[in-house]
């Protein structure tokens, strides 16, 4: 019998596999976020996008795991563009749809994740990406 992962990875054959976050709460409390049609974006810093292994393009499918690393949805890039933290909008933040969406949350929040990360700038670029849900896992 094939795992929820494997039917996903069969219906979206090239999908990217990964979760949100640096914790297992992040990733649950983000994916949810997902799911319930309030994130519609993420960032991440261009340094750990260039560490990736696979290239990310809009079109591409994306099987999002939740904190315990089973599949949670699933997501399709719509758009990427190249921001430097500071120019990032009010308009970005909300669409992240994290804490109460506002851009003053998203600056704070994203400072502390970033610096965990070791890449915390100002100036630093990031990678914005715009997706849609396709659909959310039911776990069996």
């Amino acid at each position: 019998m094939l795992s929820a992962l494997d039917k996903l990875k069969s219906r979206y054959p090239h999908a990217h596999v990964w979760s949100f976050g640096d914790s297992a709460e992040m990733a649950d409390e983000l994916v949810q976020l997902v799911i319930a049609g309030d994130k519609k974006a993420s960032c991440g810093s261009l340094a750990a996008w260039s560490q990736g292994e696979e290239a990310i393009s809009p079109g591409d499918y994306h099987i999002v795991l939740d904190g315990s690393d089973h599949p949670a949805c699933v997501i399709r890039t719509i758009s990427l563009k190249l921001i430097r933290f500071n120019e990032v909008t009010a308009q970005d933040a909300a669409a992240e749809g994290e804490g109460d969406k506002s851009l003053q949350y998203w600056r704070k929040s994203h400072q502390a994740f970033f610096t965990r990360e070791g890449t915390f700038s100002e100036e630093m670029e990031l990678i914005f990406e715009t997706f849609l849900l396709v659909e959310s896992v039911q776990r069996d």
